[in-house]
């Protein structure tokens, strides 16, 4: 715990000195960032009432109040007259506050351009990842939308390490299920046939947020494998949009038949499979993670 309370704090300070939260004129205008904050709000927002922006910012009243008198008496918001209730007047933008707006938009775009160039390609797309995780993991309710897409180029390197870090997390499991996991992916991309076996990746906000992969078996059979979705990520109906993705093309491509291997305390998972109609047809203990677990074999003829 010490050690990440440390890392927030220091990447805290670290990016309140880069974008300029202390200054008292965000990027050289006549507005602190919170103001600045404020006015993107309103122009962003639908005719929005102070309260409503006081909720979302988590901004104090008397401040606020005291932000919007001057934004008005600057002229770049009205606020309407006849509202049947006075405490709830909608806030509307005018043109002279639009282009203040427009000026502060265009400079922030130019500040963070400036901080992007010297990152490669690659490199941003890790920030693009690293970004959206930290602001998932610290407020998993956001971002409930996401989208599943076949693999890339090294989706399956990131996919092992990954999960072979989260089940020894989540369950203890060791080497065992990490070298299992390293030869399943390893064969995947030396014995890949398109067509007949993918890997889907689902994301939030750009971030890895679970996975699957179907294998071709012989004889019509298929086989559902690495099936995991991140722990910040859960609630979003990911798992089960993934196990569809794999069934319609085990369908689409004209298979008779699934299976899969999975353990008995891997619930969230087993509830899914039982879903979609797979049914277990032998079960074995085995000590191939390190402890004793009841693996299961399930099956679903399609």
């Amino acid at each position: 715990m010490e050690d990440a309370i440390t890392a927030v704090r220091i990447f805290n300070r670290f990016y309140t000195r880069r974008v300029g939260v202390l200054n008292a004129r965000f990027l050289d205008t006549d507005l602190s960032l919170p103001e600045a904050r404020l006015l993107f709000e309103i122009v962003q927002g639908e005719r929005p009432v102070a309260a409503d922006l006081r909720r979302a910012l988590g901004m104090d009243a008397g401040y606020l109040s005291r932000v919007l008198a001057r934004f008005e008496a600057r002229g770049w918001i009205a606020r309407q007259t006849n509202a049947p209730d006075g405490r709830r007047r909608p806030i509307s933008v005018t043109e002279e506050g639009r282009a203040v707006f427009r000026l502060i938009d265009e400079r922030q775009r130019g500040e963070v351009i400036d901080m992007l160039r010297a990152l490669s390609p690659s490199q941003r797309t890790d920030l693009i990842a690293a970004l959206a995780t930290a602001r998932l993991l610290l407020d998993p309710e956001r971002g409930k939308d996401f989208s599943i897409r076949t693999f890339r180029t090294g989706d399956l390197g990131l996919l092992a390490a990954r999960q072979s870090i989260f089940y020894k997390e989540e369950y203890g499991w060791g080497r065992g299920l990490e070298h299992n996991i390293s030869e399943t992916t390893a064969n995947f991309l030396r014995d890949f046939r398109p067509g007949r076996d993918q890997c889907w990746i689902a994301e939030v906000a750009g971030a890895t947020a679970g996975s699957i992969i179907l294998t071709d078996e012989g004889d019509g059979l298929s086989r559902l494998r690495l099936f995991y979705v991140e722990a910040f990520a859960r609630g979003r109906g990911i798992g089960d949009t993934l196990v569809r993705t794999c069934l319609g093309f085990a369908r689409d491509v004209g298979y008779r038949s699934m299976m899969l291997w999975t353990h008995t305390v891997l619930a969230s998972a087993r509830r899914i499979y039982a879903g979609h109609g797979f049914e277990i047809v032998e079960t074995a203990v085995h000590e191939d993670f390190g402890k004793p677990e009841q693996g299961e074999i399930w099956r679903l003829e399609l």
